[in-house]
């Protein structure tokens, strides 16, 4: 045997040695997990306790929270960061790959097709009305989040304090994301050391596209698998698909999404991989923790604010920009109201909250109203 075959092998004992679980029984995991990530970083999130925590017990609750407030403070998705973590916890850097690659694939294939089904046929009736069904869909599902992500995380009056100030500081006076990020993390250290009982557990973008279809494309994120980020994909065909250059439309819109998708979730890992072992060995710190805590609670006001405007989006075929000093306020045009969103959208929170229906059952449904509303209006 030479030099080189021994080497190699030696090197493949060595990792597998080192992992928690066998590699190939975890890549079949993650490769299961992968299929289930429908609903938003909540029901994301949600998959991989159920399966890592509780069923399969290869980690433990504890850890995995902390791997969670890790990930939550990043600038890039939480969930496809939670996953390369674990990964890595489970079976070192060739786990976080392989966790973080199988998170994302299938959606990155099944969005890329429904991008350019969007681009081809968007403007037929059917398509038309399949998106009137999905997109107050999408409304009640993010509802859901700010739900469970608020009952989960805000254990303590403080917190709640906490997050509504954040919604308030971006929806309401335009807050730059990172100032809140950063002045959240500044409080939960502060209320770590006065007060730590507190911290115990109990329009258009450059014109690519209009909220209307920003709507749209978290429909499709929504019923494909991965994180709902994976909407920046969506984004990025139509963008360059509208203003391709020197370039072929199709082929620009190609490039434009997959060079997206690049940028978005490679950062993901140098993150993880760079950060994860100084992470681990601060576990015990107490300041960091609840630094952690509260950002945690500041994402919380996050996710209400994307659900406000993506709500007058959808309701609303108009929403004015209203500014009074400091304050900044979208203002829906109650004339241009749409009682067939809002139908479709009281039909979905009884789904969702009352008969708590899973986010494909309720996506398929919706769309089959929309789609049955379409067909009448063309009717009549």
């Amino acid at each position: 045997m030479s030099t080189s075959e021994t080497t190699a092998g030696t090197t493949a004992e060595s990792a597998a040695a080192r992992d928690v679980v066998p590699f190939r029984t975890a890549v079949r995991t993650w490769f299961a997990i992968s299929l289930q990530t429908f609903g938003g970083p909540a029901g994301q999130i949600a998959v991989m306790q159920r399966a890592l925590v509780e069923e399969k017990r290869w980690i433990g609750q504890q850890r995995f929270n902390h791997a969670l407030s890790y990930c939550m403070l990043l600038p890039s998705p939480e969930a496809q960061q939670l996953a390369i973590y674990v990964g890595w916890l489970l079976n070192g850097t060739r786990g976080g790959l392989a966790a973080g690659t199988l998170f994302v694939l299938p959606g990155v294939v099944a969005l890329l097709a429904l991008s350019a089904l969007y681009v081809a046929f968007g403007t037929t009736a059917a398509v038309t009305g399949l998106f009137a069904g999905l997109a107050p869909a999408v409304v009640v599902i993010v509802a859901q989040a700010v739900w469970r992500v608020g009952r989960r995380s805000l254990t303590h009056p403080a917190l709640i304090a906490l997050a509504v100030a954040s919604f308030a500081a971006l929806a309401l006076f335009a807050v730059p994301f990172p100032l809140v990020v950063a002045v959240a993390a500044l409080i939960g250290w502060l209320l770590a050391r006065l007060a730590p009982q507190t911290l115990r557990p109990a329009g258009r973008a450059y014109g690519w596209l209009g909220a209307g279809e920003m709507v749209r494309g978290l429909a499709l994120a929504e019923t494909t698998p991965g994180p709902l980020i994976m909407v920046v994909q969506f984004v990025a065909f139509l963008g360059a698909s509208r203003d391709p250059g020197a370039l072929n439309p199709w082929a620009a819109a190609l490039l434009g999404a997959l060079l997206t998708t690049w940028v978005t979730f490679v950062p993901c890992f140098l993150f993880i991989f760079f950060g994860a072992p100084y992470i681990k060995r601060l576990r015990g710190n107490q300041s960091v923790s609840a630094a952690l805590t509260g950002i945690t609670a500041a994402v919380f006001g996050v996710i209400a604010n994307l659900a406000v405007y993506f709500a007058l989006h959808t309701w609303f075929a108009k929403v004015d920009d209203r500014t009074w000093g400091p304050l900044h306020l979208q203002l829906p045009d109650l004339s241009t109201v749409r009682p067939t969103a809002l139908a479709i959208t009281c039909a979905a929170l009884v789904m969702v909250f009352g008969l708590k229906w899973s986010v494909l059952r309720v996506l398929g449904i919706c769309a089959v109203l929309g789609l049955a509303v379409a067909g009448v209006t063309a009717l009549g």
